[in-house]
């Protein structure tokens, strides 16, 4: 019963910003400077988070293993009105961290998001449940949402799930294979990654 209570509290409609979920407190110049996750090998949990699912009539099977994941679709992001509150796995949900929720990624997991439409890539830690929308593939925390500049909509994103393999070896520190993101405008100030 925890479990279906925390997975329909992520449940709920998560609209990039819209109504209630939008933006905290932090100014946006201070969430482009917030580091990626860092990966970490941490052990896939059995149960409950990682169980088969179903929210709207929709079944989900979580992955159960270890195994590569490569997608592209849209993603989303929510705010305000989830911060604090418990992800699928019980930690509290932090608006200002890298984190992301995934419908069936083995949970916790990292992954590589990039914005094609600018080249931005950021490394997340999933912790949560969802999107449950048709063509969404991932929720980003806001903080994720800012540095990649998909604060304003739903947008293409290409998401590459981290295996174990691939954090022992360091091989996710790959080099940019794209090119250069290209820099923000906050506020008159230039933000560039590079």
């Amino acid at each position: 019963m925890v479990i279906a209570a925390m997975l329909a509290g992520c449940a709920g409609p998560r609209l990039g910003g819209v109504g209630s979920d939008g933006a905290g407190d932090r100014p946006l110049a201070d969430l482009l400077l917030v580091p990626d996750a860092d990966p970490r090998v941490e052990p896939i949990r059995n149960g409950g988070a990682n169980r088969p699912y179903q929210i709207g009539g929709v079944r989900y099977v979580p992955l159960a293993s270890d195994v590569p994941l490569r997608e592209s679709g849209l993603a989303s992001w929510y705010g305000r009105k989830f911060h604090g509150r418990p992800t699928s796995i019980g930690e509290p949900y932090d608006m200002y961290a890298m984190t992301a929720a995934h419908p069936t990624m083995p949970l916790p997991s990292y992954a590589r998001v990039r914005n094609p439409a600018n080249g931005r890539e950021i490394v997340v830690r999933v912790n949560d449940r969802g999107p449950f929308y048709p063509g969404r593939i991932i929720d980003l925390s806001y903080a994720a949402a800012a540095r990649l500049d998909l604060l304003r909509a739903v947008a293409a994103v290409d998401v590459e799930r981290l295996t174990h393999d691939d954090i022992r070896s360091g091989a996710w520190r790959r080099g940019g294979d794209a090119r250069p993101p290209a820099p923000l405008v906050v506020d008159g100030a230039v933000f560039d990654p590079r």
